[in-house]
This record gives C-alpha cells, sequence and structure tokens, in this order.
C-alpha cells in the first residue's frame, strides 16, 4: 500500500511501513523515487549526478524571500557553487569556532537543568535555549535579540513538508523577510565593528560571500544547526526513556555518551528525507532514475536497514559501529555535524548528572510532521516514581 507521509498514524510511528518499503521504489503521491535501503539511500547522497538543483517555488513573486535564501546556499547547490560557498564558511568553522564552544556548551546544559525544577519541559526548558544560545554565540547574534531565533526558525523549515498549508507558507514567507532583514543589519554592524565571531569572519573574508549569500548560509547554519540538536536531544531522551534497561546502562557506563548520541540519531532520526534531482540517467540497484526526476533519500528507514545493523529496531547505547546516513553523506554532509554531537553530548551527560531519577512526566506531544521528526514537548520529571 502507497505511504501517506501526511496520515496522523504514520508520522506516530513511520517504521512499521517504512520497513515494507523496497529498496527503491516510486511513489506516486509525491511523483518522487523514494530510496529506502541503506545502500540506495546512501548512493543517492554520494552521487555527483544526483544533485541539489534548486528550483524556485512558484509563482516566484509570491515565493521570492524564500527562493533567496535557498538559490544562494550551499546545501542547494552543486559545484563549483557549493564548493566555493562551503569552503567559506567551512573555513571560518575551523578557526576554532565551534571547540572554544565546548566548554560553554556543557556550562550552558548544567545551568539550564538547574533551573528547570523537579518538573520541566525537555525541549522549551532546556533543548531549545541550549541550541539557540549556542547557534548565536558561534554566529554573534547580541543576547536581547536571541529570543527571535527560534520562532522564525520553526517556520521556515515547516515549508519542507511534503504537505503545507496557506498559513504554514505565509508565516514561512514573513520569518524569510524578517531574519533576512536581521541578518543583514547585523552584517554591516559587524563590518563596522568586527568581533571573534562566526558572522564577522564571513563579512571579513576578501573575495569572500555576496550579501545574499551571507545571509543565506547564517540562516541555514541556524536552521540546520539548532533544529537538529533540538530534535535529536528530544527525540533521542524519549528512545532512552522508554528503554529502562538502556537508560540504566549508559548511567553505569558514561563512556557510552558518545555512542549513545549516535545510537539517538540513527534510531530516531531529526531528519527523514533528503530530496535529490537526477542530472543524468541514473541507475540505481533495479532501477533507472530518469534525467530530470527527484530521488528522496528516507535516512530513517536507510538507518534501520537489516542488512546493515543489527536488530535494527533495537535500541541499543552501545551500538558499534553505526553506520547511520543522520547527518547525510557525500558532498553535502552536515557541516554542523561537530557542533550537533557536542551538544547531544553535553546535554545528555548534564541530564544525566542532574537526575538519578528520571522518567516521562506525562505523554510526549509530536509534531504532526514527517521530514522533520519532532516533539512539541517532552514532558520530565525528576521524582522518584
Amino acid at each position: 500500500m502507497e505511504i501517506d507521509f501526511s496520515d496522523p498514524a504514520f508520522i506516530r510511528d513511520p517504521y512499521p511501513a517504512l520497513r515494507r518499503l523496497p529498496s527503491i521504489s516510486w511513489h506516486p503521491g509525491t511523483g518522487r523515487w523514494l530510496a529506502a535501503g541503506h545502500a540506495d539511500a546512501d548512493a543517492v547522497l554520494r552521487d555527483r549526478r544526483l544533485g541539489r538543483l534548486w528550483r524556485d517555488r512558484e509563482p516566484v513573486d509570491v515565493f521570492e524571500p524564500f527562493n533567496l535564501l535557498h538559490r544562494n546556499q550551499m546545501m542547494e547547490n552543486e559545484p563549483p557553487v557549493h564548493t566555493r560557498l562551503r569552503s567559506l564558511v567551512a573555513t571560518a568553522f575551523a578557526r576554532g569556532h565551534v571547540s572554544r564552544l565546548a566548554p560553554a556548551v556543557a556550562g550552558s546544559a548544567r545551568s539550564l537543568l538547574a533551573a528547570a525544577g523537579a518538573e520541566f519541559d525537555l525541549l522549551a526548558d532546556v533543548a531549545e535555549p541550549l541550541a539557540v544560545t549556542v547557534i548565536a554565540e558561534l554566529l554573534g547574534v547580541p543576547e536581547p535579540d536571541r529570543h527571535r531565533l527560534r520562532p522564525w526558525s520553526a517556520a521556515i523549515v515547516r515549508m519542507y513538508e511534503v504537505r503545507r498549508t496557506p498559513e504554514v507558507e505565509a508565516a514561512a514567507l514573513e520569518a524569510c523577510r524578517e531574519f533576512a532583514d536581521y541578518l543583514r543589519d547585523l552584517a554591516a554592524r559587524r563590518a563596522a565593528s568586527p568581533r571573534e565571531d562566526l558572522i564577522s569572519h564571513l563579512v571579513s573574508v576578501k573575495d569572500g560571500l555576496t550579501a545574499d549569500e551571507l545571509v543565506a548560509s547564517a540562516i541555514l547554519l541556524l536552521n540546520a544547526g539548532h533544529e537538529a540538536s533540538v530534535n535529536a536531544f528530544g527525540g533521542g531522551v524519549v528512545a532512552l526513556l522508554r528503554h529502562p534497561e538502556q537508560l540504566a546502562r549508559l548511567r553505569a557506563d558514561r563512556g557510552l555518551i558518545a555512542t549513545a548520541g549516535e545510537e539517538m540519531i540513527r534510531y530516531d532520526p531529526p531528519l527523514h528525507m533528503f530530496i535529490r534531482t537526477a542530472a543524468a540517467d541514473v541507475r540505481l540497484g533495479e532501477v533507472t532514475i530518469p534525467a530530470g526526476a527527484e530521488v528522496a533519500a528516507l535516512l530513517g528507514a536507510a538507518n534501520r536497514d537489516p542488512a546493515v545493523f543489527t536488530d535494527p529496531d533495537t535500541f541499543d547505547v552501545g551500538r558499534d559501529p553505526n553506520p547511520h546516513l543522520g547527518f547525510g553523506a557525500g558532498l553535502h554532509f552536515c557541516l554542523g555535524a561537530p557542533l550537533a554531537r557536542i551538544e547531544l553530548q553535553a546535554g545528555l551527560s548534564a541530564l544525566l548528572d542532574h537526575a538519578p531519577a528520571l522518567a516521562l512526566a506525562a505523554e510526549p506531544v509530536q509534531r504532526p510532521t514527517f521530514v522533520l521528526r519532532a516533539y512539541h514537548a517532552v514532558p520530565l520529571t525528576t521524582r522518584p516514581s
């Protein structure tokens, strides 16, 4: 039976339906090929004949604020444009911006939990403010403005879902306009008075980014960075609490923190679909993807491929090796993966330190989305049951 990506039952638990998909199949509802097997999804992400070929949303005059941010960012471009954009941003990352944040991330996680009380929402009280603080520090967004970042990002990323309402689209376009205007102003201020932050370094690069490329790159880093971190932490902690034997194992051996973080991303990844367009006919398995067709790598399905993962539906905090595709692969592998790992491990370590007794206080509230798999709220209690 064909998958309905907007079906609430599927969104609640997509894995049984994803498990039944062939490695490569045609999906009439979206007009795309679906790559569900690990080998084929990995090939989709790595094959240079399958690219991120941006097509402006139509009508173009209506969607220009959204189109502007995407046609000028690295994730929606192929070489040589992608190479130039990524190298400039990666060079700024390599200047130590990520490594310098590690102690501050750990300290922020501890402070947020200390203020959270005995019952709290993991997302609103910890994960979201932690992720916004980290990415804002990285970019150089002043503290009084940081409360605006999460609403802008949340509105924009809802445009990536398979089904959208006019209200969702209108909110996203307004967020694109406001966010872009804000970053143009911030870039001008950093050009006049540079600081030790990513935007200052991007502004200072000679023959570097255009104004539109700088804005698009900064918004990509914020949206991809903190959305992935928040959703991976929220979904990962839910998975951990629903497997109490694994929680006990992690408490007994903190050396498993890093592998637990990777398993959280594999078991319930924050991003489930990454779309490529065929620039030429491409053979995948027994199927030929015709030039011009779209193919979607289904990361959640690939991460549970029994040909690659032993007991793929089992949550195992010590799983090793763990070649999950949660951060993508190939040319577009997530540039912010090291930062996401720092946040996830720091948040998990602080949570275990903070709460010797930890449990769900109520059933988590899930977002009605598939592409970005996330929760609205994850209520926790530190009171012993």
